[in-house]
């Protein structure tokens, strides 16, 4: 089944078109890679999914409805969670509230249940610090809980924001470069996060501009260059890509080399 998928896909900046009639599907339940060299398109693909852009041309579909051109606060509401390049955390608050932040209040979510602490709210609010708490346990940062998000590492703070946007319970995921700047001793651990995911039933469409971390997790690869797809394929015949090689060396260098 495929969960998501663009036809068609189009968007145009003052003449320059950045995305060029991009047509790929995600399969329910996989973990897909979407690469390309700097530039490609990737990421304004993500924004077009995400409703941050709307596009020139082409739709977008999620669960057989039509999604495009939708405001983001209503593709998050319909199960779609998003991480971004530049990480957005609150500097100067401790890690676990930050984490709670991104959870949702249903039941107390009222103006009475906030002015009067309802027993319903006080029970979720219990609730949501256990669940938070085994977010933590997740990314191995329990213990930094107390800690503020600005004195984590820069690994530690690509983590914590993962596990912000795992705790929407989104159904679908858009990790955009969980890999940048991190230490490679972190990388195993994205790995098993991302994994795990899966293992609970999740789709992840990912960017990253790590081949081999690209390679080693996703189960599907679709290359985009010039915002136009040029490869989808699984993460061998990806690699054995003419049009891909040439996207990512040039043809003259491979030649030469």
């Amino acid at each position: 089944m495929i969960l998501l998928r663009a036809e068609g896909l189009t968007k145009n900046f003052n003449g320059v078109r950045a995305v060029d009639d991009f047509t790929f599907g995600v399969e329910a339940g996989s973990i897909t890679a979407l690469i390309g060299p700097n530039g490609s398109g990737k990421t304004v693909t993500f924004n077009l999914i995400a409703g941050f852009y709307r596009p020139t041309g082409g739709r977008i579909f999620f669960k057989d409805r039509e999604i495009t051109g939708l405001p983001p606060y209503k593709i998050f509401d319909l199960g779609i969670g998003r991480t971004f390049q530049n990480i957005r955390l609150f500097p100067q608050m401790t890690v676990l509230d930050n984490l709670l932040l991104g959870l949702k209040f249903e039941k107390g979510e009222s103006l009475w249940a906030a002015l009067f602490r309802t027993k319903a709210m006080r029970r979720e609010e219990e609730e949501n610090r256990a669940k938070a708490i085994e977010l933590l346990k997740m990314i191995g940062l329990e213990e930094k809980r107390d800690t503020q998000a600005e004195d984590l590492s820069h690994g530690q703070r690509r983590l914590l924001e993962i596990a912000r946007t795992l705790g929407t319970g989104a159904e679908f995921f858009l990790l955009d470069e969980p890999t940048a700047g991190v230490f490679p001793n972190t990388l195993p651990k994205l790995l098993e996060i991302v994994r795990d995911l899966k293992k609970a039933g999740k789709t992840i469409l990912f960017i990253d501009h790590n081949l081999n971390f690209a390679m080693e997790l996703a189960d599907r690869v679709v290359v985009i260059d010039h915002g136009r797809k040029i490869a989808e394929d699984t993460p061998a015949g990806v690699m054995r890509n003419e049009a891909v090689l040439d996207a990512y060396m040039g043809k003259g260098r491979r030649q030469r080399a």
